[in-house]
């Protein structure tokens, strides 16, 4: 059965292995995290037991990274399995430049107007009996403009509506808008977005989680962050004990993945250098976490490079469809089930905060990014060197070795030329 929306293509795919039945999908992101901040990267304070937890129930992927360094593009990304060049939403704002109100409006309504213009994980499900749910972070106006069939945030112009108004509550104010959804949703399989505003900014945790990441020597900034990590943790422990409560786990695909790294400063609030809307692996790396009791076997997977951009064509292949012809990640379900992956380098682009021009995300691209193996080659979009790491033996890349590697460099450049070149 085909099935035509808009300009993509889609085609319901035959009983499989992988969706004998539906399964529920809950997507899970936190926000601003570092990829080393939790108990099972092996962080030396950050209690997270909740997702510890699930790491044992997962296959776990460590190296596990997002294209773009922030977070309205990145979550862009996850919804539609898009590159940010693809879909044009490549920063979190457009550039006001001394715009009046009524027409940076305007300008802004534009920004959203992408998200008309392509498919969304919602609407695709939905043409397989799926309902949906967003809550936490969303930029891109109202739920509905996502298609979402449920949703918290009202979206832009209302008051607040900028990233999430009434959307951002959640976690922070407890959960129950998505237990009542997952009661409403009945025998119908369900797409839950749970995007909290945690562990971001502002970084107030309760009282009892900020005194107990208190000690000397650590600064009061960072003691807060530390606590805001176990709050996000805690309400994930929420989310998963209803779905066990409610009999709905063995049939539920949980997906896990942080919209851009965070690096804490150390004596004020905000993130650090090589972070947040950084090439480095401070800003674009994050463990990615499957699980699916019965279908996914629990394993730790410490070499394979995975990509955001392999979320949507993951969940459509567990739901069942086959991702559009635009989407260029693959389906990690072939390789949970054993089979390699054949391809061998990651890619991703990084953008300015503010939108230069709203059709043309290269005017305001500041990097461009591939790894490969233990190697990354970072590519600036101007007259600065290239940088290469390699990211194995050096994680927290101290050592450019690009002077020494030019056939290195050459081969990269190569590889990254043929996935985009602006």
């Amino acid at each position: 059965m085909l099935i035509r929306i808009a300009t993509a293509l889609f085609v319901i795919l035959p009983a499989a292995a992988f969706a004998a039945e539906k399964p529920n999908v809950v997507m899970i992101i936190s926000d601003d995290q570092g990829w080393s901040d939790y108990g099972f990267m092996g962080h030396e304070a950050i209690q997270t037991p909740t997702l510890d937890q699930l790491a044992q129930q997962s296959e776990v992927f460590t190296r596990g990274y997002v294209p773009t360094s922030l977070c309205r593009p990145s979550l862009s990304t996850l919804i539609t399995g898009l590159y940010t060049h693809q879909h044009k939403i490549s920063g979190n704002d457009p550039d006001k430049n001394g715009k009046p109100a009524d027409q940076y409006a305007a300008v802004r309504e534009r920004v959203i107007s992408h998200i008309d213009k392509v498919q969304t994980l919602p609407t695709m499900l939905a043409t397989n009996g799926y309902v949906s749910h967003q809550s936490g972070k969303w930029w891109e106006g109202n739920w509905r403009r996502g298609g979402f069939t449920a949703g918290m945030t009202r979206g832009f112009p209302q008051p607040g509506g900028r990233h999430g108004d009434d959307g951002l509550k959640i976690g922070r104010e407890g959960l129950q808008p998505i237990f009542d959804f997952i009661d409403s949703a009945g025998d119908k399989p369900f797409f839950l977005w749970y995007a909290p505003f945690l562990p971001h900014e502002p970084h107030y945790p309760p009282a009892r989680l900020t005194n107990k990441y208190k000690q000397a020597g650590r600064s009061g900034p960072v003691a807060r962050y530390y606590a805001m990590c176990e709050w996000f943790d805690e309400t994930c422990g929420e989310l998963l004990k209803h779905l066990d409560e409610k009999g709905l786990a063995e049939n539920t695909l949980v997906v896990y993945v942080t919209d851009n790294g965070w690096i804490q400063k150390e004596k004020s609030s905000g993130h650090a250098a090589r972070s947040k809307m950084s090439p480095y692996e401070g800003g674009i790396r994050t463990p990615i976490m499957l699980r699916w009791p019965g279908k996914i076997k629990p394993s730790r997977d410490e070499q394979t490079l995975v990509s955001s951009i392999d979320l949507a064509p993951t969940i459509l292949a567990a739901c069942g469809l086959k991702p559009t012809s635009s989407m260029r990640g693959v389906n990690l379900l072939e390789h949970t089930s054993g089979k390699p992956l054949t391809r061998d380098t990651i890619y991703g682009d990084v953008y300015a905060h503010d939108i230069a021009d709203i059709d043309r995300p290269a005017t305001s691209l500041l990097h461009r990014w591939c790894i490969s193996g233990d190697w990354k080659l970072i590519v600036p979009n101007g007259k600065e060197p290239a940088e290469l790491y390699n990211v194995v033996e050096d994680p927290w890349e101290k050592n450019n070795v690009a002077a020494k590697n030019n056939g290195k460099i050459a081969d990269l450049r190569t590889k990254l030329d043929a996935w985009w070149k602006p």
